[in-house]
């Protein structure tokens, strides 16, 4: 209703109903009633929908997507998660601390692959005191039912493994939903996950048609989407809209949240790029321990030959709010030292920040 209220107010049309691009410039609605908009421009951003297994559909009771995740009617006794990234992650630990026995199945060596292995193993830890059983390099291959329950089947190692379930939640990614509005027939190109490619300013292949947000590559946030957004209707009006995708913040609200933006310190070093790197856990830091939150560790990745921050990743509480002053150092070029030398305010988490950047340099003033 938010939303709403600020398109009403500048004066834009909405068209409810089911759209389809039956020409460039023109839209047909299926709503109420049938309506065709002509416009110069159109934008597709119609967003993503969850992923299935071919073995395991969806039915919205048993087997579950995240729109259904987030919505139980009760808390299941016995939750099995697959797939160990942000979604599974968020929605497992919810229904954790709501009481439900939750079970991570993760095919990859570790959850929240997007973090580096050491960063990676403080979230495990901080996940599995919470109570979640994280199972990683685990493969599922079905359910079974036997003895009036069902079970989640899964390999590890060689090892068949059967885990209960009152509720399974399939958490494997998600997929463009592009569906239905006719980029085929007009010949708008798509790769083979359906995922339209567009050029540097967001057009397709055909003129006049765009794509942003999860419709189109890149990581599948809301915070991208919006900057795509911005940048595209800059662009269409004349200026120089423009999206810096290594500064795109990724989170994992998870208490103590996950959070990342740039280069991982192995990320870098497959690119050939030698690195420095600093670290700081938040069981020295005062706000920390004062506050019961000293599960969690700053990371900090610099180029070894400039001191160019590379990369930043913070598993802390309220690290979602922290990230932002590295992706603001990271915007101008900013480097370790642009951090250490930055003041901030005594006592607050956000210090083990500036900590991480001065270990970089071994500078640390609270570290051993």
């Amino acid at each position: 209703k938010g939303v709403e209220t600020l398109i009403t107010k500048r004066g834009i049309s909405v068209f409810r109903g089911l759209g389809r691009i039956t020409a460039p410039g023109s839209v047909e609605v299926k709503g109420e009633k049938t309506e065709t908009v002509a416009s110069k421009n159109i934008v597709i951003a119609t967003g993503s929908k969850p992923t299935e297994l071919p073995f395991l559909k969806f039915d919205g009771s048993f087997v579950c997507s995240s729109d259904q995740g987030i919505a139980f009617e009760k808390v299941p006794e016995n939750l099995v998660v697959i797939g160990g990234g942000a979604i599974g992650l968020e929605l497992g630990s919810v229904w954790s601390r709501l009481g439900s026995k939750v079970t991570v199945l993760e095919f990859l060596p570790n959850v929240a692959a997007f973090l580096d292995a050491d960063v990676c193993r403080v979230a495990e830890r901080a996940l599995k005191n919470q109570g979640l059983d994280l199972r990683t390099e685990t493969k599922v291959t079905g359910v079974i039912e036997k003895d009036g329950k069902r079970y989640v089947t899964a390999e590890n190692k060689g090892k068949v493994l059967e885990f209960v379930a009152d509720k399974v939640l399939v958490a494997v990614g998600r997929a463009a939903r592009n569906e239905g509005l006719g980029l085929e027939e007009l010949g708008v190109k798509m790769n083979n996950r359906r995922v339209i490619e567009t050029d540097a300013h967001y057009q397709t292949s055909v003129p006049g048609i765009y794509a942003i947000g999860d419709t189109i590559s890149g990581p599948m946030l809301a915070h991208k989407a919006e900057e795509e957004g911005v940048a595209l209707a800059e662009h269409l009006a004349g200026k120089h809209g423009h999206v810096n995708y290594a500064v795109i913040p990724n989170v994992v609200y998870t208490e103590p949240e996950l959070s990342s933006v740039g280069l991982t310190e192995a990320a870098a070093k497959e690119k050939g790029i030698a690195v420095k790197v600093g670290k700081f856990n938040l069981a020295a830091n005062g706000r920390a321990i004062a506050s019961d939150a000293t599960e969690g560790l700053v990371k900090v990745v610099a180029d070894a030959k400039t001191d160019r921050l590379l990369g930043v990743q913070i598993v802390a509480k309220g690290s979602s709010e922290m990230i932002a002053a590295a992706c603001a150092h990271m915007e101008y070029g900013g480097s370790a030292e642009d951090v250490w030398r930055t003041c901030f305010a005594h006592p607050t988490i956000s210090e083990a920040f500036k900590e991480a950047a001065m270990n970089v340099d071994k500078m640390g003033l609270h570290s051993v």
